[in-house]
C-alpha cells in the first residue's frame, strides 16, 4: 500500500494553517508554557514567510477573545486575518477558511491550532476527510491539560495526521544548506527562535 507520508515536505506543495493564537484563548491553554508555545509558533511562521509558503490566518470571536498575535500578523501584511463566523471547533466549516486554503491548490496542509484538543484537532480530522496530506506541528500548540494534550495528539495521529515540530517543517521546506534561502532562515529562525543555534560560538 502507498504511503502518501513518505513524500517530502515541499514548501512549494505546502500551504500553512494557524488557528487561534489570541490572547484570551492563551489563558486555558495552560498545558505548555505559552512562551514556549509563541516562540515555537512565530518560528514556524517566519519560516513561512521567508519561503513563500501560502498562510491562513484565523480567529474565533476576536472582540472577545483577542486578535491574532500581532507579531505574526506582521509578518504577512498582504493576507487579512479571518475571523469566523460561525462558532464551530472545525475551522473548514468557515467557507472563507476553506476557501482559502483550497484556492492555494496545495496537498500538503501544515497545520497548527492554540489548542490541540478542540480546533487543531477538529480541523485536522476535517483536512484528512477532504483529501489533504495533513501534518501537525505539535510543539507549537497546547491544551487546558496535559492529558487533553497529549490525548488529541494521538487522536490525530490514529486518524493519520503526521505528527511534526516547527524544526522539522522548516527543515523539510528548506531542504539542505545549498537552498538560496539558507542564510536567511539561519539568522532569523534558527538562530532567533532555538537556543543551540542562537548561542555564540568561541
Amino acid at each position: 500500500m502507498e504511503n502518501k507520508f513518505t513524500e517530502p515536505l515541499e514548501a512549494k506543495n505546502s500551504v500553512l494553517l494557524l488557528v487561534d493564537y489570541q490572547a484570551r484563548m492563551f489563558w486555558g491553554a495552560s498545558a505548555i508554557d505559552p512562551t514556549y508555545v509563541k516562540n515555537n509558533v512565530m518560528a514556524l511562521a517566519k519560516g513561512a514567510e521567508i519561503l513563500g509558503v501560502p498562510t491562513v490566518l484565523t480567529t474565533i470571536g476576536a472582540k472577545n477573545n483577542g486578535a491574532f498575535l500581532p507579531e505574526i500578523v506582521e509578518m504577512f501584511t498582504d493576507i487579512p486575518v479571518i475571523d469566523r463566523k460561525l462558532p464551530s471547533f472545525d475551522a473548514f466549516e468557515d467557507k472563507d477558511v476553506f476557501n482559502a486554503v483550497k484556492k492555494t491548490g496545495r496537498k500538503q496542509l501544515v497545520l497548527s491550532g492554540l489548542w490541540t484538543s478542540m480546533c487543531m484537532s477538529f480541523t485536522a480530522l476535517r483536512g484528512l476527510r477532504e483529501g489533504f496530506n495533513v501534518f501537525g506541528v505539535m510543539d507549537t500548540a497546547s491544551s487546558e491539560s496535559m492529558d487533553a494534550h497529549k490525548m488529541a495528539i494521538k487522536r490525530m495521529i490514529q486518524a493519520g495526521v503526521v505528527p511534526c515540530t516547527w524544526m522539522q517543517v522548516v527543515s523539510e521546506w528548506m531542504h539542505d544548506w545549498q537552498n538560496p534561502n539558507a542564510g536567511e532562515l539561519m539568522s532569523r529562525v534558527y538562530s532567533a527562535y532555538n537556543g543551540y543555534f542562537g548561542q555564540k560560538r568561541p
